[in-house]
């Protein structure tokens, strides 16, 4: 899988289901909508009063899902909070995907998560055999 490829099939979804950790070790899901850059920075939106936000201040490891039914993307990767220009350019590409994300800069406390991913498995169970490949990054 090409780097390029990866970011195709990302940016063909809109939704993904992400975990962090909680404060008492356990896992934490939720769905959150995303965008990907041209660099396979993946980012969302959240507001300060989440688990989510709380669980990657604390720790920024995370993993998401992202693809339904036969194929899907497994990522993990290392979350964090930009600010000032970086952020303005990441907003950019998630307004893109979201242009009512323009209207939650409005709400409190709302912030975006950069997700920067070391580690990717694409599945295909639409093939026989499945395609599954890894990608480190």
């Amino acid at each position: 899988m090409k780097h390029d490829e990866l970011i195709r099939f990302l940016r063909g979804h809109r939704i993904a289901v992400q975990a962090s950790i909680g404060p008492d070790g356990a896992p934490q899901a939720a769905v959150v909508g995303f965008a990907v850059t041209d660099d396979l920075e993946i980012v969302f939106d959240t507001v300060e009063t989440t688990r989510k936000y709380r669980n990657l201040r604390a720790d920024p490891r995370i993993a998401l899902v992202i693809g339904w039914d036969e194929v899907t993307a497994q990522i993990e990767g290392v979350a964090d909070f930009p600010v000032g220009p970086e952020l303005e350019r990441l907003r950019e590409s998630y307004f893109a995907v979201y242009p009512d994300g323009r209207d939650r800069l409005a709400w409190p406390g709302i912030t975006h998560v950069r997700v920067r991913p070391h580690w990717v498995r694409r599945s295909d169970y639409t093939r026989e055999p499945p395609a599954i490949e890894e990608l480190a990054l």
